[in-house]
């Protein structure tokens, strides 16, 4: 009788998942690196399931966590399978037993008599005060302002000629115009789907490297220029300087672009 594989033993392994998956997302090794701000050496070794470099289990689970969100891939069956090959997480300690306080019991407190002839007096102040203002009224003073001011228009009357409002602006104006006129402004949304992208200013500093998912968009500006490149140009719409810039590129398609400050134009 022969004993088979069990199915664990089929599965690829966790530095074979990651460097397929970032072959599939069209990266380098130091594109990765550069995203999750772990060293070269360091993803070489984990693609080929050589976790010595990463320091231990706990910095070997966040590297793997950090690799696998950069190229798309769900971190949570990798971190289990690694557990699960290198003897698992360690137990937790059960936390020592706490021993209850003794209960003071506290004693009642006691009427603020301070506070009741305070708020008496005030009382008494405030009553005498209203009598006062209220018996120097003769009740004459209401009718001379009243006929003072029976002559007077009325502010409605006075406000009845009133300025058209301003006709508003058309969306498209108004979509240029939200954006600053002396930067390159560009968004990026991955409307249909997943879809990775990378995006430096004119220096060349990486502003964002990853998977841009479905429903979501990213918004970069700077002073002169943005570069931009695509891994999949048909599923990402792109906006440059507030209008919309129509066929990107095909499904699929990898796109490098740089756009500069005005009308769009890719370089």
């Amino acid at each position: 009788m022969s004993i088979g594989n069990s199915p664990a033993d089929d599965r690829p392994s966790i530095g074979r998942v990651l460097q397929q998956a970032r072959i599939g997302a069209r990266l380098t090794v130091d594109e990765v690196s550069t995203a999750t701000r772990v060293r070269i050496p360091i993803v070489h070794g984990i693609e080929q399931d050589d976790f010595s470099r990463c320091g231990g289990d706990v910095y070997a689970r966040g590297h793997i966590r950090s690799l696998a969100r950069a190229v798309g891939v769900d971190p949570a069956p990798l971190i289990a399978q690694y557990d699960e090959e290198h003897g698992g997480r360690p137990e937790p300690t059960a936390a020592a037993p706490l021993f209850e306080a003794e209960r003071i019991r506290s004693e009642p407190r006691r009427p603020n008599w301070t506070a009741a002839m305070v708020a008496a007096i005030v009382a008494v102040v405030g009553f005498v005060g209203f009598t006062l203002f209220s018996g120097g009224d003769d009740g004459t003073g209401s009718t001379a302002a009243d006929a003072t001011d029976a002559g007077k228009p009325t502010p409605s009357a006075e406000k009845s000629t009133t300025k058209p409002a301003d006709p508003k602006p058309d969306p498209s104006d108004s979509a240029v115009a939200g954006v600053p006129a002396n930067k390159v402004t560009v968004k990026l949304t991955a409307a249909d789907r997943q879809a990775w992208i990378s995006a430096k200013d004119h220096n060349g500093r990486l502003l964002h490297v990853g998977v841009l998912q479905q429903g979501t968009s990213k918004t970069f500006t700077d002073s002169k220029r943005i570069d931009l490149v695509l891994g999949d140009a048909g599923a990402v719409k792109l906006f440059v300087n507030g209008k919309e810039v129509r066929d990107v590129g095909e499904d699929g398609q990898v796109q490098r672009l740089s756009y500069t400050k005005g009308d769009p134009e890719a370089g």
